[in-house]
């Protein structure tokens, strides 16, 4: 104790260790009290006349859990809260019915197990089963992922899509053991993520899609090099995958570029026939497409931008039925040989890969496609136009009243029909062993349109429609059955079914100032065009409703792509 100032004398003061810092020193006087208002308060101090409620065991603030009737109790705005410390922290929520296991099959194609993957949350999908083999320190992280960021570029830039590029990385990094990694794929970029552990940095690398071409022979290696991978049969180790991808990189086409140009003709042709042209109208169709593409390599070669490549490559075509009609050839279609041309130019692979995008969740690259499509479109229009515009200067009759006889020639149809087909799938540089199975499959989707729009007479849309979703069911049985991607069993096979007589129509009408006509058949070949991309992708759809695909145990569903429903 410290000394009273008024104590006694005889009592002895202690020494200094026993002093407070913050005892009042001898002699002093304790200062007067503050006015009231002067008081600091903290804004967390109970106000005057409120008492704190004692902690109740059953109920009260912040406790969690109710009273032994049920009833609620509601605490003082005041008390302080209840913490959430580890150890006193609310039990975890499990269903009744417990958590279902994931369990992925093995025999189901690695396409759907992957795209079950990417559609689960990260916190249900199970941990990956190595499926190629490595030493004890595990595999190289950054030689994986730029293997994986490889194949995804030249499947990107083969024309696949969006989700099938993301579900081929994830097949790749996880045979080879990688968990936690997220591929993320855009329009021109590839990049992916791996996290080794909670507590460790993330390893992230990404690639850039600077060229694309079509190859659908390359494509098809791609994937059974992913297949051979994801398989656990096969060992293939990283520097065997390095040394067939290299393989694939350096392989040729497997036509050359004679063949494809005798191809864009022939197909050009067999186009001019579905609209009702005859022997002549097939040679002067083929010889303009031809022509026009031999220009349209000369520009690549001089690197000109693919704009000007299809504006000039539509210039040929359009001219030649000019020529025709200044020629007053009573048995000669002009419009039979400019609509033939504009067959052999519409980009219905970048149409398709952009509706089929834009329909499983990846939109911005969808949007880029179908703004790839939309250029393409214009210089097809652009060239069209300007050699429809130099023939009215020079007295060109051409009707736009003129209707292709199409409906009196079934069989002739069919067969060109056909020839179209497989003359598209040369120029998508398909195998020799899919040519005869999608040659079949477009002359399947003619018969369905013939006997829907013509003998039936319902809207040819609709026709349209119809016809591709049997292409893409088809194509997605043929691919599940080769284990390989559908494309190539459905891109070419949708070439008999492109909108060149709307297009055809709806640029006559331009150029000859009617706007209303021409783009009301515009329109049609646009909605025509979105009919083909979203029967394919709906046919490709309900194939996979029928299969057995990878999922939870317990009867959990596939789980669909669409993210929010509207709000």
């Amino acid at each position: 104790m410290v000394a009273e100032p008024g104590g006694s004398d005889d009592e002895k003061p202690q020494s200094d260790e026993a002093h407070s810092a913050f005892s009042r020193p001898a002699g002093t006087e304790p200062p007067a009290a503050p006015p009231e208002e002067d008081h600091p308060t903290s804004e967390f101090a109970l106000p005057a006349g409120v008492t704190p409620e004692p902690p109740s065991g059953g109920s009260g603030s912040g406790s969690g859990t109710g009273s032994a009737s049920g009833s609620e109790t509601i605490g003082s705005a005041f008390a302080p809260p209840s913490t959430y410390s580890f150890r006193d922290s609310p039990p975890a929520f499990t269903p009744a019915y417990g958590v279902p296991m994931v369990r992925l099959t093995k025999e189901a194609p690695w396409q759907d197990r992957m795209r079950t993957m990417l559609r689960m949350p990260v916190a249900e999908r199970p941990a990956p089963e190595p499926v190629q083999r490595h030493d004890e320190a595990g595999p190289a992280v950054p030689r994986v992922l730029d293997l994986t960021l490889r194949i995804g570029e030249l499947l990107l830039a083969g024309g696949e899509g969006a989700e099938d590029v993301e579900a081929a990385m994830f097949a790749v990094t996880r045979s080879y053991g990688l968990d936690r990694c997220e591929p993320t794929v855009t329009f021109t970029l590839l990049s992916i993520s791996h996290q080794p552990s909670l507590v460790d940095d993330p390893v992230t690398a990404s690639r850039t899609v600077r060229r694309r071409g079509t190859d659908y022979t390359r494509l098809a290696a791609v994937f059974r090099l992913i297949d051979d991978i994801t398989t656990v049969e096969g060992e293939v180790s990283l520097e065997e995958a390095y040394r067939r991808l290299a393989e694939i990189r350096r392989n040729r086409h497997p036509y050359p570029g004679w063949v494809l140009t005798l191809a864009a003709g022939v197909l050009a042709g067999a186009a001019s026939v579905l609209v009702g042209g005859g022997v002549l109208v097939f040679a002067i169709a083929a010889l303009g497409a031809m022509l026009g593409d031999r220009l349209a390599w000369l520009c690549a070669g001089r690197g000109l931008p693919e704009f000007y490549q299809f504006a000039i490559a539509a210039m040929p075509p359009a001219a030649m039925g000019v020529a025709l009609t200044l020629t007053h050839w009573s048995d000669v279609r002009p419009s039979a040989v400019i609509t033939g041309g504009l067959f052999a130019l519409l980009p219905g692979r970048a149409l398709v890969a952009g509706v089929q995008d834009g329909l499983t969740g990846y939109y911005i690259t969808a949007s880029a496609r179908l703004l790839e499509v939309m250029y393409f479109f214009i210089a097809i229009v652009t060239g069209v136009l300007l050699a429809l515009y130099g023939g009215l200067q020079l007295g060109a009759e051409l009707d736009p009243e003129a209707r292709f006889i199409t409906h009196d020639r079934p069989v002739i149809q069919i067969l060109a029909s056909m020839t179209l087909t497989l003359s598209f799938a040369i120029l998508l540089q398909q195998e020799r062993a899919t040519v005869l199975a999608v040659t079949l499959n477009g002359g399947v989707a003619w018969i369905i349109f013939g006997a829907m729009s013509r003998t039936g007479g319902l809207s040819a849309v609709a026709a349209t429609a119809t016809a591709a979703g049997l292409v893409g069911l088809f194509g997605q049985l043929l691919s599940r059955y080769r284990y390989t991607s559908s494309l190539p069993f459905i891109t070419a096979a949708i070439g008999p079914l492109l909108p060149g007589s709307a297009t055809y129509f709806g640029l006559l009408g331009v150029a000859q100032n009617e706007l209303d006509r021409g783009l009301a058949s515009l329109s049609t070949a646009v909605a025509t065009a979105l009919a083909i991309a979203i029967g394919v992708n709906l046919g490709s759809e309900i194939s996979r409703l029928f299969m057995r695909v990878p999922g939870a145990v317990g009867g959990a569903g596939r789980r669909a792509a669409k993210r929010t429903r509207g709000f």
